[in-house]
């Protein structure tokens, strides 16, 4: 069976992923650029931010619109790599 008929998600679908990582407009960036790269689509005013309360690392939302497992895979392999990344949920 391939990967496509295991998922549970049906493709194309909006997927919302959240990053988290030091705070910062290098962060920010960073990660714009690589889902750019992974979802051209994306609009990057639809980027929803959030400071933790002692403003040390930042949340990052981005709601893409998935097309495949495969994009999704490297989009988080390529997040979790990235040197200002913490954590992608």
């Amino acid at each position: 069976m391939s990967d496509e008929r295991e998922s549970l998600l049906e493709f194309p679908c909006s997927f919302p992923l959240k990053i988290i990582g030091l705070a910062g407009d290098a962060m920010a960036r960073g990660v714009l650029e690589v889902v750019l790269r992974h979802a051209p689509d994306f609009e990057a005013a639809t980027m929803e931010t959030r400071s933790s309360s002692a403003g040390r690392y930042l949340s990052l939302t981005c709601t893409i619109n998935a097309t495949s497992r495969a994009q999704l895979d490297a989009l988080y392999r390529e997040l979790s790599s990235h040197p200002l990344v913490t954590m992608v949920l």
